[in-house]
């Protein structure tokens, strides 16, 4: 039975997550080198972890939620003092970040070096996904051990897939996921610019784009974003464009060529040149704007 869980990873998803957890009666621990992200989780009724290794050590279940561009996965998780350091045989590894495949199969090959139970299962959503429950989780591994993990998952989780039961499932579906997501919101952006330069005002191009069979709850969320000119970040543009990074290079290794990611991949990296790498991934419009 899972009473105690370590939480590594108070992003802005990851925060949202370990606070929805707070609401529950697990024995919580949280640790990230955001000190302030920590101190508000303490109010909420969570312990401080003095480090990786303290919050990992003695728990039924330790979720990581980190992103990979920054190294937070070689230094909280493999480094001196990290999660691999602390962490229990016995206990539930859960990674909910998004990583590369080889990332995804360090961490189960390290996890079965210590006798651990792991389990892969990223995370899509937005911090309001995460804040209300709402996001959808894409699971790989065993499947009795997802159904264990269930329960937990449901106080920040709507949505729980199980993938399939091979390391690197679910962090494939992750790319298509992560793929389609960023080229709507390209798609989007240039809708928008394209009507503007015609004469269009933003709201009635969206009231059209609603009514018909493009419609979609991405568009309409970030359509009204994008024309009040709220970028405030829900999901980084410098991890969307790690993540299309990570699309492209899986492709090209399955001899695939996916021309309209490449082509978007390039939109956001303008925009983290231009200085956007932490405003909201739909600030990728303002690439079209310049």
């Amino acid at each position: 039975m899972i009473k105690k869980i370590g939480f590594v990873g108070l992003g802005t998803v990851g925060r949202h997550m370990a606070a929805n957890l707070t609401k529950s009666d697990y024995d919580l621990t949280v640790y990230d080198p955001d000190a302030e992200a920590v101190a508000d989780l303490v109010k909420r009724g969570a312990t401080a972890g003095v480090s990786p290794f303290h919050t990992a050590k003695g728990q039924d279940m330790v979720i990581v939620i980190l992103p990979e561009c920054l190294g937070g996965v070689d230094s909280l998780i493999f480094g001196e003092g990290g999660v691999l350091q602390g962490i229990d045989p016995g206990t539930i590894f859960v990674d909910m970040g998004t990583h590369s495949l080889d990332t995804t199969k360090k961490l189960a090959e390290a996890a079965i070096e210590r006798r651990v139970m792991f389990l892969e299962a990223p995370v899509w959503g937005t911090k309001e996904h995460a804040a209300n429950g709402l996001l959808t989780i894409v699971a790989s591994g065993d499947a009795s051990l997802l159904g264990r993990c269930r329960e937990t998952f449901s106080y920040f989780g709507l949505n729980i897939i199980h993938i399939g039961g091979n390391v690197g499932d679910a962090t494939r579906m992750k790319f298509v996921v992560n793929m389609v997501q960023a080229e709507l919101i390209q798609a989007l952006s240039e809708g928008i610019i394209f009507g503007e330069k015609m004469g269009f005002k933003a709201d009635k191009i969206l009231e059209v784009l609603d009514s018909g069979g493009v419609a979609c709850p991405l568009f309409h969320s970030k359509g009204r974003s994008i024309a009040r000119g709220d970028f405030s970040r829900n999901l980084a543009l410098k991890y969307v464009h790690d993540q299309l990074k990570q699309v492209i290079e899986t492709a090209r290794a399955v001899d695939l060529d996916l021309p309209a990611a490449e082509t978007v991949c390039r939109q956001y990296q303008q925009a983290v040149l231009d200085g956007r790498g932490e405003e909201d991934y739909s600030a990728v419009v303002k690439v079209l704007r310049r």
